[in-house]
């Protein structure tokens, strides 16, 4: 059952999905800076990005006319790394990442080449290739550990074109070793829930997820006693996108208002 559409103004706390639902590669849906104003600190994103950090994703989505500070920003890439260097830290890791998340790796002192791995960590690689899938093998078959920053085969890209995700390059490493155990960090899991719920000081019932993927983003929440609503063009869907949601959310009856079809 998914919650009151009113609940997206009310709420505590709104936690909200990325790709898909507020922004299609980063470029903002209508109605995510006028959602985004009206809530201010209430709203954290969770995404199960795993490219980007939290720092550098604000200011492109700044420079878009979405304002969303770095601090409420939760990225599946970026806990993962975070969690490994309070955990683990001097371990030694095969990292499997790109640009701005195998940067944090190295600040953090987390990226090493050495043979002898403890743990392997996947994110989304856009240079995965042969030479790095043998080695993810060999390491595991030695006894490392697996974290995954999501389970994701792909987001949404522009015009709706399937963009390849950290959960593809997964499978190809599950046919190579496939009696590993995966730690996986992004949504449906509940990492990054639990984060964004204790770095808000909120309870679980007093929020409100938002989410397009009811797989991950609704499925997710709801495991942790969080509402939810999902949007898109699920049959179970609320609204078909954030504009008509938000159009549900500020009627006063909460139902829908005329010329809005769900």
């Amino acid at each position: 059952m998914f919650a009151d559409p009113r609940r997206l103004i009310s709420a505590d706390l709104v936690l909200a999905d990325l790709d898909g639902c507020l922004a299609v590669q980063n470029r903002p849906v209508p109605g995510a800076a006028e959602l985004a104003g009206r809530l201010g600190r209430r709203l954290r994103l969770v995404s199960n990005n795993s490219t980007d950090v939290a720092e550098g994703l604000s200011g492109v989505l700044a420079a878009a006319s979405l304002q969303i500070a770095a601090d409420r920003i939760h990225l599946a890439g970026e806990t993962l790394l975070r969690s490994l260097a309070r955990e683990r830290p001097g371990a030694r890791v095969l990292l499997a990442a790109a640009g701005a998340v195998r940067e944090l790796a190295v600040r953090l002192d987390l990226y090493s080449e050495t043979e002898e791995v403890e743990i392997v960590a996947l994110c989304r690689d856009t240079c995965f290739g042969y030479e790095r899938l043998q080695a993810i093998a060999e390491a595991l078959t030695q006894g490392a550990e697996l974290w995954v920053a999501n389970p994701d085969l792909t987001h949404p890209g522009s015009g709706g074109r399937p963009v390849p995700e950290t959960g593809s390059l997964l499978a190809a490493v599950r046919a190579v070793a496939p009696d590993v155990a995966p730690r996986i960090f992004g949504k449906p899991k509940p990492e990054l829930f639990r984060v964004a719920l204790e770095a808000a000081g909120v309870r679980a019932e007093d929020a409100v997820m938002l989410g397009d993927n009811p797989s991950t983003d609704i499925a997710g929440a709801e495991a942790l006693g969080i509402p939810a609503l999902l949007i898109g063009p699920h049959p179970d869907a609320v609204a078909p996108d954030l504009a008509s949601l938000l159009a549900l959310a500020l009627s006063p009856s909460g139902l829908e208002p005329e010329g809005v079809v769900a």
